[in-house]
This record gives structure tokens, sequence and C-alpha cells, in this order.
């Protein structure tokens, strides 16, 4: 019985230490990781943001179209569409 304790302490402790070992290594590289990631980031500017399109024809068309719709189901009024359209006009 104690040489059978004594393999199975031996493979616990043998277990322990790989695993320890294991996620030390790996606490370490993510660390290195971090640190490249953080320096790359100081040292790429960011990309210009592309500038901004005007609304195509077709999709000023297609909102006139839903406003005058939700003005003839009475759901805006006179007023309301005209400052909506007015919006979508730019005007």
């Amino acid at each position: 019985m104690p040489g059978l304790l004594r393999g199975i302490a031996r493979t616990a402790v043998v277990a322990g230490t790989a695993t320890a070992v294991s996620n030390r290594v790996s606490r370490r590289q993510a660390g290195r990781w971090a640190e490249q990631d953080a320096w790359a980031a100081e040292r790429v500017a960011p990309a210009p943001a592309p500038a901004a399109a005007p609304p195509a024809e077709d999709d000023t068309v297609a909102q006139l179209r839903q406003l005058g719709d939700l003005r003839d189901r009475g759901v805006l009024s006179d007023e309301e569409f005209a400052a909506a359209k007015r919006r979508v006009l730019g005007a």
C-alpha cells in the first residue's frame, strides 16, 4: 500500500508542477503579447475617416415617399410632413 500511495503522490506532484509551469508560461506570453500590441497601437496612426457621402437620389425619393405615405395614413400632420421633408431635402 505505501508504494501505491507514493506513486499516486508522485503523479499528483508532477501533474501539479506541470500545470503551474504551463500557467506561468501562458501568463508571461500573454503579457508580452499585450506589450507588443500596446507598442504597435502607439506607433500606428488611425486611418482617416471617409468623408460622408451625400445621400443618393434613390434614398431621398424613398424617404419622401415614406413620409407621404405616413401623412396619407394620418400618422403625420401637414406641418410635421413639411418639417420632415425640409430635413430630407436639406433645405
